[in-house]
């Protein structure tokens, strides 16, 4: 994990801002003890989550999309980390690991690629070795039977994710062979053909090499579901979805009992819960759009879905502060602390 960051208290600190009679979050959260330490580090801390970030925008670019998923991570630490810790969320419960930095890869690909073909022919390449570096971190948590926190960057990460968490709870033996299952709330599969890795396709490489059993998108728009893909879905009794017109236009059962068939339907195994914050309407990202579900819907899917599953990992992505075509937020990190903070309250 060449790229992986790790922060110091200090480093903490320099985001919280310390107030008198109150407690932050920020002034509670468990450190790392060193980059040489983390082994030891997982084993002896008393925190049951560990939160980290993946700020890059490389797959999504492999996807052809909006670069920027690489610019919410601060705004959200310096967002999460102001929170009060109280009665309802204690921040001792948090282990913050730090982040990944993959800059160096998009500067060599700037750098070296002269065209739009080559270009996205080495995005998709260096979705390969992000893969690799985020897949051995959140594999040494599971493994330390710790729940992982995981804030993006691109929907590439969550085959890691799933990989990792597979692989870390079968070595913890928590699971019999290293499969999970998967809840996404998304407009879109992200179940596209295997044609290089990038953010449209994480689920269906998971499934391909094993990592993944059941998989249950909620929420995705009919206007973007390729008919290819949508007859893989059809034609898979191991995956399951449920459309925004069939929630929200056609009302054929409510946005609650759309994440309850989700629950049920991964409830025979560890399930990774996963949220692509284009689903919300209006929130800035690689593929926002003005039709989408409410921050209210988005705080109860998760609120949702941590309770009533077996949860392997949490993973947010796609937000923005600031895409590559200049259009910028200040509301994303703050959603995203909104959401992680539900998460965390309802599995403590």
């Amino acid at each position: 994990m060449k790229h992986f960051k790790f922060y110091n208290k200090q480093d903490v600190l320099s985001l919280t801002k310390i107030r008198r009679y109150e407690t932050k979050l920020g002034e509670r959260v468990q450190v790392s003890a060193g980059p040489h330490l983390l082994e030891t580090t997982l084993q002896q801390s008393t925190a049951p989550f560990v939160l980290f970030g993946i700020p890059e925008d490389i797959g999504v670019k492999a996807n052809m999309g909006i670069g920027g998923a690489d610019s919410v991570w601060v705004p959200f630490l310096q967002s999460f980390l102001n929170i009060q810790s109280n009665d309802f969320l204690e921040g001792s419960n948090i282990l913050l690991l730090g982040h990944f930095d993959f800059s160096d890869i998009e500067s060599l690909i700037e750098q070296n690629a002269h065209d739009f073909d080559e270009k996205l022919e080495a995005h998709r390449h260096a979705v390969n070795m992000i893969d690799d570096e985020v897949e051995q971190l959140v594999h040494m948590i599971t493994q330390n039977k710790k729940i992982p926190v995981v804030i993006g960057g691109g929907h590439n990460n969550a085959y890691p994710c799933i990989k990792g968490a597979a692989k870390g709870f079968h070595k913890a033996g928590i699971l019999p062979i290293a499969q999970i299952n998967a809840i996404n709330l998304d407009a879109h599969t992200d179940f596209r053909p295997m044609e290089g890795r990038h953010s449209g396709n994480g689920f269906t490489y998971a499934e391909a090499d094993g990592y993944l059993e059941k998989y249950c998108v909620v929420g995705i728009h009919e206007n973007y579901l390729p008919q290819n893909v949508w007859m893989d879905i059809v034609n898979n009794p191991f995956v399951d979805c449920i459309t925004y017109e069939d929630i929200f236009v056609h009302e054929k059962r409510t946005f609650l009992q759309a994440i309850g068939h989700a629950t049920g339907f991964t409830e025979d195994s560890l399930c990774g819960i996963e949220i692509d914050l284009d689903s919300v309407a209006n929130v800035l990202s690689s593929a926002s759009s003005p039709a989408g579900i409410s921050i209210q819907h988005a705080r109860q899917y998760i609120n949702f879905t941590a309770a009533d599953s077996k949860v392997a990992y949490l993973h947010i992505c796609e937000g923005a502060a600031q895409l590559s075509n200049g259009r910028t937020s200040t509301d994303t990190g703050k959603l995203i602390s909104y959401l992680v903070s539900d998460f965390l309250k309802a599995k403590s």
